[in-house]
């Protein structure tokens, strides 16, 4: 589950196109990148993809795939599991069912998804940082039905309709293009399959949202520093500058193609679970 995750966003040097010679020396201003895309935006439905560079992210997850899970359970005081048990139960899946698992991180998501299709079913896990995959493999050795495969959430390795659903867990901030996301999540789901998408949002009424984003904007850079990587986690707070609203990802969601479109808030507010499915037809 690419979930709280958090790009220590790197600028581009030569050699190849995304990636920094050094990494450890350039430093990307994730903050001020992602308020200039939002006021650039000025659109209702909010910015339109991540503008950190998708090397960067790769490799900051990469730096945080050793911490990644016990900070997620610290910042979210174990909710997460609950978020991930609602999202396993939105995809309405049965054994010997088939799923994707996008931004997977390291599998816990996918875990659950596994447990649920049993040994007779499959579950493929992607994503695009290599460290988390490494973590996931090593995690969940004894699943058959689960593979984990490093690969780019806008071109996933499967065919048209391969799947019985597709999941999302707090990687759609992390994805340079939103649309074209949910569009290739659409893709690999046969006709009335189901597309999960689980994320952070704004909670509302307004006044609470504000009091949210001032805990918010200290308390994940507080975890990072206690793992010693508050620079990446700074990231997180950032991300949600400009972020689609839950209408807003409704609205992109039956842009992309899905219907019967449902949210539902979790975690007071600041979480959203979106559930399309693929038109019959």
């Amino acid at each position: 589950m690419a979930a709280v995750a958090p790009p220590d966003p790197r600028l581009a040097g030569p050699g190849t196109p995304g990636e920094a010679d050094d990494p450890s020396d350039l430093k990307f201003p994730v903050a001020e990148a992602f308020a200039r895309h939002a006021a650039a935006s000025g659109v209702p439905l909010g910015r339109s993809g991540n503008p950190v560079p998708e090397a960067a992210v790769s490799a900051t997850f990469d730096e945080i795939a050793p911490v990644y899970d016990r900070l997620n359970t610290l910042m979210t005081l174990g909710a997460d599991a609950g978020w991930r048990r609602a999202a396993v139960a939105a995809a309405g899946l049965h054994p010997g069912d088939t799923a994707v698992d996008v931004a997977t991180g390291t599998g816990k998501l996918a875990a659950a998804l596994a447990e649920r299709v049993g040994p007779f079913g499959r579950i493929l896990a992607v994503d695009a940082s290599r460290g988390m995959i490494d973590r996931g493999k090593a995690a969940f050795p004894d699943l058959v039905q689960l593979e984990f495969r490093q690969a780019n959430g806008l071109r996933l390795p499967a065919r048209d309709g391969e799947f019985d659903a597709a999941t999302i867990a707090f990687g759609l901030r992390n994805l340079a293009d939103f649309d074209a996301g949910f569009r290739e999540l659409r893709r690999v789901v046969r006709p009335g399959g189901r597309v999960v998408c689980l994320e952070l949002t704004v909670p509302q009424p307004r006044v609470w949202g504000h009091v949210f984003l001032a805990f918010f904007r200290r308390m994940a850079p507080l975890g990072g520093r206690f793992a010693g990587c508050s620079r990446a986690y700074a990231y997180l707070p950032a991300s949600l500058d400009g972020f689609p609203g839950t209408e807003a990802l409704t609205a992109r969601m039956r842009a992309a193609g899905l219907e019967a479109v449902t949210v539902r808030r979790l975690g007071l507010g600041s979480v959203a679970l979106h559930t399309g499915t693929v038109p019959v037809g």
